[in-house]
């Protein structure tokens, strides 16, 4: 029998998937197509979205100055995100396949499509470019994290938490020492719902 936080938590799993499929209709709405990648606007669209560009010039007059003087502080991160990133990658490239937890596919975080918009100017598009990069890797990183949890660790928290990651939903009760015992290798073997 399943529990209440269980059902909610599938619950939570439909809305997500519906939010998706949501998100999907959003395409028809703003005329784009998504092919390898590659996001592809219509034409008569591509020319409405150049009316909005900003001009560089504009932008940079019209940005607060800490705006500005903030903008290496920004930037400075994407070192020890690019570190991240890398670092991450060789950690289940190898440990996964030992583990038998199947591999987090990268390009389904590391998002970068934003670039394609032409009523963003260059400045817009590279701070979106590394905004998505900076944001897939840590949407990377965490699904990495919580696979690795759920082989290792698979305990819920006594203490409330702000938010819950993908894998969550399969831990073991916080002081249920007996299931915890009995199921282990089960939950740490249990990545079916992935495929």
């Amino acid at each position: 029998m399943k529990s209440k936080l269980e059902d909610l938590m599938e619950n939570i799993k439909a809305l997500e998937d519906e939010l998706l499929v949501e998100l999907e209709r959003k395409q028809e709405e703003f005329f784009y197509e998504v092919r390898e990648k590659r996001i592809f606007f219509e034409k008569e669209i591509r020319k409405q979205q150049r009316e909005w560009i900003k001009k560089i010039r504009y932008y940079l007059r019209d940005a607060k100055i800490l705006n500005i003087l903030t903008a290496p502080v920004i930037y400075s991160c994407l070192i020890p995100a690019l570190m991240l990133d890398a670092m991450i990658t060789i950690y289940q490239r190898v440990c996964f396949p030992i583990y038998g937890i199947p591999l987090v596919v990268r390009d389904k975080y590391v998002l970068m499509d934003r670039q394609y918009l032409s009523y963003l100017n260059a400045i817009e598009k590279i701070n979106c470019v590394y905004c998505g990069y900076f944001n897939g890797v840590i949407a990377y990183t965490r699904e990495i994290a919580a696979r690795t949890e759920q082989y290792w660790c698979p305990i819920k928290h006594a203490r409330k938490m702000k938010t819950l990651h993908s894998r969550y939903r399969n831990f073991f009760e916080y002081g249920d020492a007996k299931t915890y015992r009995q199921n282990l290798d089960k939950v740490r073997g249990d990545f079916s719902d992935l495929k």
